[in-house]
């Protein structure tokens, strides 16, 4: 997903085919979704005294015990609430077992995508962890719709690889395969993500006044039923999300993946630039993992195996 700025760098081809064989194969469970209200917290409770990284974070937030997290807690299998209302997915998992390296909890606070920059500058939230892409354009506080600089940007600890897929109605597909043919088509979207960039773009190309009519949600469920309910042509969303919603949609009756995954780039945990600690203490804390081998068992159990990183970057997003 994406705040108001490119994408939520094209990869080979064959590692963007991997991607979605393996995660449309993954085993996941059909769960429902939490509203827009602030709250739960995973599971990421290790005291200070056994984390071995405890030492890096800011001593605020090793004081307080919490990191806060804001995420939009609807864009299954990323993040999403079970029929319990607990958080879970691949991003609260991560957090488990990054908080038991630095000996605190991550409070995940749900809030829609498009605000959680926000909420990261004006420090409701110590970090964003939401399938956001890391971007240039992010990276830099700028609007990728107007080019210019809206804040004052973010820095990113890169954790997962994903690309942008198109999903229809099953059966009705209307031929469409790729971006271009969505022209005079309606395709709905997550408001500020990097599908809702690539329809815009897409939209100027179009000829004959055949603009994409572009309909936007503060969340992807929204989108989801608005074409489930017959009132669009297409979908667009991560491809983690597309395949998770085509496999698990009326038990798998409802959507079809089109074409190809397009724009395969980097989720970054977003964090102030003026917060280096942080940012420094959870490269260290993702790169323990992925060396230990937790991480791997988290990509794995969720089906999204070619998504995997082999080491934590910072602002490896083009």
């Amino acid at each position: 997903m994406t705040a108001s700025t490119t994408r939520r760098t094209t990869a080979a081809q064959s590692r963007i085919a991997a991607v979605g064989a393996i995660a449309v194969a993954g085993a996941l469970i059909l769960t429902g979704c939490g509203d827009q209200t602030k709250n739960d917290s995973s599971d990421s409770s290790a005291s200070t005294s056994s984390a071995p990284l405890a030492g890096k974070l800011p001593k605020a937030i090793r004081d307080a015990g919490v990191i806060k997290v804001g995420s939009d807690i609807a864009y299954a299998p990323v993040e999403f609430k079970d029929d319990s209302g607990k958080t879970v997915g691949i991003d609260p998992d991560l957090a488990d077992a990054l908080g038991k390296q630095l000996g605190v909890k991550f409070d995940f606070q749900n809030g829609t995508f498009d605000t959680l920059l926000t909420g990261l500058r004006s420090k409701r939230y110590d970090i964003a962890m939401s399938a956001m892409t890391d971007s240039k354009d992010r990276q830099e506080g700028i609007d990728s719709d107007t080019g210019k600089k809206v804040g004052e940007g973010v820095d990113f600890v890169d954790y997962f690889t994903a690309g942008v897929s198109i999903y229809t109605p099953k059966g009705k597909t209307q031929n469409i395969k790729s971006w271009s043919d969505l022209c005079g088509k309606k395709l709905v979207v997550q408001r500020g993500t990097v599908s809702e960039d690539l329809a815009k773009a897409e939209s100027k190309k179009c000829t004959g006044g055949k603009k994409i009519a572009i309909e936007s949600y503060d969340n992807d469920q929204q989108a989801q039923t608005r074409l489930r309910g017959g009132g669009a042509d297409a979908g667009s969303s991560d491809f983690p999300v597309a395949a998770y919603a085509v496999k698990t949609s009326g038990g798998g009756k409802d959507f079809e993946i089109v074409g190809d995954q397009v724009e395969a780039a980097p989720y970054g945990i977003a964090v102030a630039k003026s917060n280096t600690q942080l940012r420094d203490a959870l490269q260290a804390a993702l790169d323990a993992i992925i060396k230990n081998g937790e991480y791997d068992k988290i990509i794995s159990k969720w089906g999204v195996d070619a998504g995997a990183v082999k080491a934590a970057a910072v602002n490896g997003g083009k």
